[in-house]
Order: structure tokens, then sequence, then C-alpha cells
């Protein structure tokens, strides 16, 4: 039995070849970008004004000039125009490029607009205004060749944008691994099926694809395979060669129908280790085949899967996509918590902040591995390492945030 620190080890140091692809940037969104994006001109373009009002030469408002005739109107998209003469201004609207000539824009709300003889004049109400005010001057937020995004960030809104602000109509990203989850067990049902008093339905293999789908826009395949060995044999074989990554649920602990590793180990899958110095899912296994066909196979008990998706196999398929390493979350204990065996413990908590700002985790113990309604009423887990027994009200450790919103953190 390895600790949890030799796992993650052996894990990540389990390597997958994934193709470069390009994508159409409506359809980036998720994946992580394999190119450099870098700005093809100045970060803004030009000097671009940021509200509607007049622009002026300063140095008119500077000797005490607080009317000026307008000479026409200069709008956004329009191409430059020039300020002629003392005295005067263009009304300018947001997003325009300011005028040449003009060095400040005075906002609408502190000018009075008015008419004499055919000429528009505007006068301005305040005396607060400095040089260059109103002004997004050019190439102040990057210049042109400028790194805007690096490899290794998985695209979100902000990136798409970037992207379409610098022409870039495709990227390039990493495919995503062909990944395959399998349930294992005659107790197990389809969900739509109505289960006997001695089975239950699937709900494992549910809970691993949607969050491969809601962390890495991953659609897995779903696989269910009876306590049979020779058609664990023979199916594991085949998905074997259809897929990049298997996940496994069940089958893996010492029970007299637990044929996994032995199958797996038939097939030629390399197992790296068994048994994990934790609770819950001791009984994790971990593999992969010379091709590099990786497997998890998790112990069935759902709390346990759960666990372990998190733990381990969400942050390996994160690496695998060559996606930046996310800094990790840590939380205070809310409440004292004792463990006495010796091995890491997961302990389910809810996380809220407090009036300070801090993020706490609040202990809400399950009835084991298999009460998975428990996690219905949590948040994370908060991992409590192996050398300790009493763990303090105040004292901070890493959390594995799964849901939605605290999962983002990572």
């Amino acid at each position: 039995m390895i600790s949890v620190q030799e796992a993650i080890q052996q894990i990540q140091q389990q390597t997958i070849q994934l193709p470069i692809i390009e994508v159409d940037l409506e359809d980036a969104i998720g994946y992580i970008l394999q190119e450099e994006i870098r700005a093809d001109r100045d970060f803004p373009p030009f000097n671009r004004v940021t509200m509607d009002g007049i622009a002026i030469k300063f140095s008119d408002f500077e000797k005490g000039v607080r009317t000026f005739a307008i000479q026409g109107i200069q709008l956004a998209g329009e191409p430059q125009k020039s300020l002629e003469g003392q005295q005067t201004c263009l009304e300018i609207m947001t997003g325009a490029v300011l005028s040449e000539g003009a060095d400040t824009v005075i906002r609408y709300e502190d000018v009075t607009i008015s008419e004499k003889e055919g000429q528009r004049f505007a006068s301005i109400s305040s005396e607060n205004y400095s040089r260059g005010q109103n002004i997004h001057k050019r190439a102040t937020d990057r210049k042109s060749e400028d790194l805007l995004v690096s490899p290794g960030i998985r695209i979100s809104p902000a990136e798409v944008a970037v992207a379409a602000s610098v022409g870039k109509k495709r990227l390039q990203v990493n495919a995503l691994p062909k990944i395959a989850i399998i349930s294992t067990g005659d107790e197990l049902v389809e969900v739509d099926q109505i289960p006997l008093p001695h089975q239950i339905r699937k709900s494992n293999v549910y809970a691993v694809q949607a969050g491969l789908k809601e962390q890495f826009g991953i659609q897995a395949r779903l696989y269910h395979l009876n306590d049979d060995k020779e058609v664990l044999h023979s199916r594991l074989q085949e998905i074997l060669s259809a897929f990049d990554v298997l996940i496994l649920s069940g089958g893996v602990s010492k029970g007299k129908a637990d044929y996994v590793p032995e199958i797996l180990d038939r097939l030629g899958v390399k197992k790296a280790f068994h048994r994990v110095k934790q609770r819950p899912g001791k009984p994790f296994w971990f593999g992969a085949t010379p091709d590099q066909k990786v497997v998890f196979a998790l112990p069935g008990n759902p709390v346990s899967t759960f666990l372990n998706a998190y733990k381990y196999v969400f942050p390996w398929i994160s690496t695998a996509l060559g996606q930046q390493a996310s800094p990790q979350i840590f939380a205070q204990l809310a409440a004292e918590f004792t463990f006495k065996p010796s091995m890491t413990y997961f302990l389910q908590v809810q996380l809220k902040y407090n009036p300070q700002g801090i993020l706490q985790a609040h202990p809400i113990e399950g009835k084991g591995s298999g009460d998975f309604a428990n996690l219905l009423d949590c948040d994370a887990f908060v991992e409590l390492p192996e050398n300790q027994e009493h763990f303090r009200k105040g004292e901070v450790f890493s959390v594995i945030p799964y849901r939605f919103g605290f999962s983002s953190m990572r």
C-alpha cells in the first residue's frame, strides 16, 4: 500500500500522446490552448475616446477658454478628423479615434450646447479637467507582438475575445482523449429500470461522466460489465483497443467476484499500484499498457469513486492536456475533527466564507463511502494528512472542491 503522494507521483509520471488539432474559435471554449496568441497591433491601436463629449486642445482650456466653436462630429468607426484653429472643438463619441490636434475630451455631462447665427458652440461648466482626460492612449494595454495568452491556458470567454481581436479564426489545441467509463457488478441496473430488492441503479459512471464534461468538455462513453471473467476479458480487450483512457468503477477490492485486477493483468495492463493509504477509496488500482493506454480502476463505493476521480483522475487529465497547473486551494477547518487510523483522510465539508473573507471548511461527515447522498450537503473534500490524529479548528488544509462555483476556483 502506497501513500497519497506516492500515488500522485506515479500517476503524473504516466504520459499519453494527444495530437494537436485546430478548432474554430467559436468551438474552442474549454479546450487547452497549445499556441501563443500575440498582439497583431497595439492595444488600443489608436488614442481611443472613452466618453461621449467634445475634443479640445487643452492649451485653450489652460488659457481660460470655456466656450468652443463646434467644427463637426467624430463618430466611432470613422477615419480620424482634424481639429483646426483656436477655441474650436469636435463633438466626439465613445470608441472614436481622438481627432488630430486635440488632446483632451470633455464629457457631455459638463458641456452645454448652444447655437448663434448658425454656429453651434459648446460651453464647459466644470473646472476639474486635466490634459489627456477621457482618452485611452494607444499601446497602453499591450504593444504589437506582446504575448497575450500562453500555451496551457484553458480557453475561457476572455481568451476567445482576445483571440478574435487579433484575427485568430482557428486555434491550436490538444485533442481530447477518448475515454470509456465502465461500471462492473451484478448488483447494478440501468437508470430507467426498477431495481429488485437486492439491486441498485448505476450512479458512479454518471457522476464521473458529468465531471469530465464539466471540467474538460469531454463526452465519455459509458459501459457496464457483469461479474463474469470471460465477459470482462473480452469486453475490456475491445474497449482498451478503442479508447485512450479507461475509468472503471468496482471490482477492485478483495471480494470473491472482484476480478478486475486479474483481468487487467491478463490483458497486459501493467500495474503501477493497487491500494492507497487513504479513506475513502483505499482499493484504488492504477496502471497502463506499453502503448500508453491508461487505466484507472476505482473502488465501487460511490464516495470512493467520486473522491478518486477528483483527486487523481481529473488532475491527470488536466496534465495530459497540457494545462498549466492551477494553484492549490486552502481552507480553515471550521470545527475540530479527530481521525485515528494512520492514513490520509478526505473529510467531506461545506465551504463558506466568513465575514473576514476567509474560506472555511465545515465538516459534514457522512455514514461511510456508501453514503453518496451526503455529497449533496457538501462542496468539497479537505485532505487531512496521515501523520496527525487531532485536527484543530482554525488549522489550514488543502481542499478538493467539486461543487459548481467552487470547482472553477481550481
